[in-house]
């Protein structure tokens, strides 16, 4: 999916599944932690239905809404952890089993910047 896009214009898109299918609603955009890149929606998928939760890569979003590459009952059956929420790691990890996704590799590690040395000192 498109990396630039504004998760807000998200909302209120309608969801399909991978044969066209109307889904539902996308009512909640949840961002990566590390990257601020949006990763997740939570799709409402009825009236009286809970929000299921998509991956937004390898979705795609076209003119006439949020198309997702699985069919209607795998989205359906999605791990449901109410939206509103910030969702954990471990969530996450369910939602990437669920969907049979690849895990995304782990942040690089940040080199040691020393913060404590204090201004003007070379370090010898």
């Amino acid at each position: 999916m498109q990396t630039d896009i504004d998760p807000r214009s998200l909302i209120g898109r309608k969801a399909f599944d991978r044969n066209g299918h109307k889904i539902g609603t996308v009512d909640e955009v949840y961002l990566d932690d590390a990257t601020g890149i949006p990763e997740w929606a939570a799709v409402r998928t009825g009236l009286f239905s809970r929000d299921a939760f998509v991956p937004l890569e390898p979705s795609a979003l076209l003119d006439d809404g949020l198309h997702i590459p699985y069919e209607k009952a795998l989205i359906k059956d999605a791990p449901d952890f109410g939206v509103g929420r910030h969702l954990s790691p471990e969530q996450e990890l369910q939602l990437y089993r669920h969907y049979s996704l690849s895990l995304p590799p782990p942040p690089p590690d940040v080199p040691d910047k020393d913060f404590g040395r204090l201004a003007g000192q070379d370090g010898a």
